[in-house]
This record gives C-alpha cells, structure tokens and sequence, in this order.
C-alpha cells in the first residue's frame, strides 16, 4: 500500500495536495463574482485548448451535445472555415503560452466572430490587452492537469448564457466531488479507495473503452496515466470497437481492458457492454469495470475525471515515478520555441 511518507517522498511538487483541495478549489471558482461574457445570436461555439486545456473543451462540448447549437472542439493550429458572426471562440491555455493556442487567437482576432481567451496569464494575456480581447485570468495550480476543475467551474460562471445547466446542478456536481474525495484522497490511503485499488489493479498497458457521452473522461483519463504515470494507455468508443478493435483481442496481448460505463447509457449501448463482457469472460481476458454516478453529466463527468485522475496519480507513486515532471513535453516545446 501507498503511504503519506511515499507521496511526500515521490511527488515532490506535491500535486496529490492539490487533488486533495479539489472539492474545495471548484466550489471557490465558481462563486468568485467573474464578470460573464455577453453574446447574442451565437449558434456555434468553438473550444481550443491543447492537453489539460483540451479536456475542457471535450467536457463543455458533453454538455452542450444535446443543445441546438454545433460546437467543435480544436486541439491544433486551425480554426474551422465556418467560424462567422455568429460563432463565439473560447481559446483556452492554462499556461497562456501554448502555440496552438495563440496560434488559434491570432487567426480569430482577425474575424468578424465572438471572441474571449482564458489563461493564467503569459503571452495570451499580452495579446489580450494589446487587442481588446476579451480575457478572464484564472489561477493555476503547480500544472494545467491540476488546475481543471479550477478553469471548468470559472468558466461555467464566465460562459453561463450558453450552457444548458442549472445552478443547482452545478452546486450537485461539487458535492459530488466533496463526497467522492472523502473516499479517495489522500486521507484515506486504505483498501477502500477505489481509485488506489484501481492503481494497483492496472499492471498491463489501459485499453479503455468508453460510450460516446463519457469521451472526455475516457480521453482525460488516457492523458493523465500518460503525463502523470508515463505510460502507455489506449481508448476506443465501445460501439466502434465492436466492428474492428475487437478482433485484436484474438491474439493474446499485454493490454487490459477497462470499460468506462455511463448509469443511464442508451439501451443499444448497454446491451453493447454485456456483450464484451462475455466475450471477455468466454476468453478468459481480465477486465475492470467502471459505472459513473448517477445525476448531470456534468456530475458525471467530473466525478469520473476526479476518480480517474487520482487513480493515475496513485499509479505513478506505485510505479516510483514523479508524477509533475513531463521531460518529453518540455523537449518538444523547446524545439518549437526555436
């Protein structure tokens, strides 16, 4: 078993402290009084981020799907040709240095489109003022990874004319949160942490299937085992599994599979997931399954990502890997700088 001794002693940045205040750092940003961004006709909204920036996008673009209005989510260089009038651009870098994201302000302060960038500062903010850009300054916490639920709950304040979701809804989805942190903090280091029984269930590379309304905890989950644990992980959409990725599973392999199950997927779906569940056990391959909450999706989804994102701190401590440090991510950006 892990120890408070061993997350000293590994995580020398002491990020597991920061998902320790998670509950605590969501409910602070979402009753800091933000001044709302204030936009009329807007009937597609784009979302531009890379990495942790990235998975807000992935997370609002979940709850706005079953809303009338087309939302992209762009992790790169290029806004969409069909960016007008009536689109509003979010541009989000927690760090306000990432190039695809300034490449992406660059490119919408010159359209005739709604417009409004989130960072912590850097070089976003810069280009902000220089332009009158619309720009809201929210704190990060040691990386961007460990600074969402910081920009999430801000921004669902700052953004709050376009998402389809109650006060009452977002206050659930931090109780939920200050529920479920009880059982997987760091202050509960025993076997009934369900994201640290995880961690040490996961010896083998992650497979992780997922249902379309869960991909961006299938997605954040893949990313933070790779940045926090330094492994190699997978993800596939269970429904297209089915018509190729499941045929892999005929040569024996060193994956795992971990099924990322919704309470309330669609019919077909849940029928998909017993499916693969038998022919996981008719072929004797080990799985792990995971169901979220009940309630929103956003609940739902930031329930998952907490769970998941602990689990990949968890894992690295096992594994005696500092979890803060992403040497090849520097590597990359240094080469780009040049």
């Amino acid at each position: 078993m892990i120890t408070k001794s061993n997350l000293e002693t590994i995580d020398k940045s002491g990020m597991y402290k920061i998902y320790d205040k998670w509950p605590e750092i969501a409910k602070r940003s979402y009753e800091f009084e933000w001044e709302p961004l204030k936009c009329q006709n807007i009937d597609h909204v784009i979302f531009a981020g890379m990495g942790g920036s990235g998975t807000i996008g992935d997370i609002f673009s979940s709850i706005l799907s079953k809303t009338k209005l087309h939302v992209s989510v762009v992790k790169g260089y290029v806004l969409p040709k069909t960016v007008d009038e009536n689109s509003l651009v979010v541009v989000t870098s927690v760090s306000g240095n990432t190039v695809e994201a300034l490449s992406i302000l660059n490119q919408a302060k010159d359209l005739d489109c709604n417009l409004i960038a989130v960072s912590s500062g850097g070089k976003m903010e810069k280009i902000c003022k220089s332009n009158n850009i619309s720009f809201r300054k929210i704190k990060q916490f040691i990386s961007p990874r460990a600074s969402l639920v910081s920009f999430v709950y801000s921004m669902l304040k700052i953004l709050e004319f376009i998402f389809p979701i109650t006060k009452k809804e977002i206050i659930e989805s931090i109780e939920g949160l200050e529920k479920i942190g009880i059982q997987i903090s760091s202050n509960n280091l025993t076997d009934s942490n369900q994201a640290l029984k995880l961690a040490q269930e996961i010896s083998k590379i992650p497979l992780i299937y997922y249902p379309w309304g869960l991909q961006a905890a299938a997605i954040r989950f893949k990313n933070s085992l790779q940045e926090n644990a330094k492994m190699h992980v997978i993800v596939e959409d269970v429904v297209e599994a089915s018509h190729n990725g499941i045929v892999a599973w005929e040569k024996r392999s060193e994956f795992f599979p971990i099924l990322l199950q919704g309470q309330d997927d669609n019919t077909k779906t849940k029928e998909r997931w017993e499916i693969f569940k038998a022919y996981f056990k008719d072929n004797e391959i080990d799985y792990k399954g995971i169901v979220s909450i009940k309630g929103g999706i956003l609940s739902k989804l930031i329930h998952l990502t907490y769970l998941l994102d602990y689990t990949s701190i968890y894992k690295s401590i096992l594994s005696k890997i500092d979890p803060t440090p992403v040497k090849s991510i520097d590597f990359i950006k240094s080469r780009l700088e040049k």
